[in-house]
């Protein structure tokens, strides 16, 4: 279980396939401070970590994560979100999250406000029923507030810190990103699909 709350960007310095697997060597300040078989979320998706060596570690992405995440568009020199699964003794900032990425996003339009910046993200108008305006969204691992939702599409506002200590502020307009809805809509929307197929 992840908050959304990034601890640190991480750099990716080398991708090997073998059959459908993608192994990631990722370079990052965090890499050092890992244990292997740690959960780790990398843009969102929670991965094993495999292997450490100074300031790298590995983690491989198998064919179920590529087909629903952004994993698979990494090249080498690719910056991405890091974060530490959460512990129980401390506040949790962001939101529930668990790095299992539902969908992924497009983002059609970046508004720079001044001090602040707007995202508008698409998405498959299927996941309508678990976007609520001012809920709270997983995007490549940022916990984030979300407005101006409509049947296929929200927005989502960045603050500075947020700009510059996460890799956002690389996206770029028709960018895919990952996204993961918030789990306590997604048990209700199931609860509601189930009630209305009893009836």
């Amino acid at each position: 279980m992840f908050t959304g709350i990034i601890e640190a960007k991480g750099t990716i310095t080398d991708i090997s396939i073998s059959d459908s697997n993608y192994t990631f060597w990722i370079e990052s300040s965090l890499s050092s401070q890992l244990k292997i078989d740690q959960s780790l979320s990398h843009n969102g998706v929670c991965l094993t970590v495999e292997e450490i060596k100074s300031s790298m570690h590995r983690v491989t992405a198998i064919q179920e994560t590529l087909q629903k995440t952004n994993l698979g568009n990494l090249s080498v020199g690719s910056v991405i979100n890091l974060e530490r699964c959460m512990t129980l003794n401390g506040r949790i900032d962001g939101h529930i999250v668990q790095g299992h990425v539902d969908t992924t996003g497009v983002c059609k339009k970046i508004t720079n406000k001044k001090g602040s910046w707007e995202y508008l993200i698409e998405i498959n108008p299927s996941f309508a029923g678990l976007i609520i305006e001012k809920g709270s969204i997983c995007m490549n691992g940022i916990s984030l507030t979300i407005f101006n939702v409509t049947e296929k599409s929200f927005t989502v506002a960045i603050i500075p810190y947020t700009f510059e200590q996460t890799n956002i502020h690389l996206l770029i307009e028709g960018a895919t990103v990952n996204i993961e809805f918030d789990m306590i809509g997604k048990y209700v929307n199931r609860l509601q699909s189930l009630q209305k197929q009893a009836i």
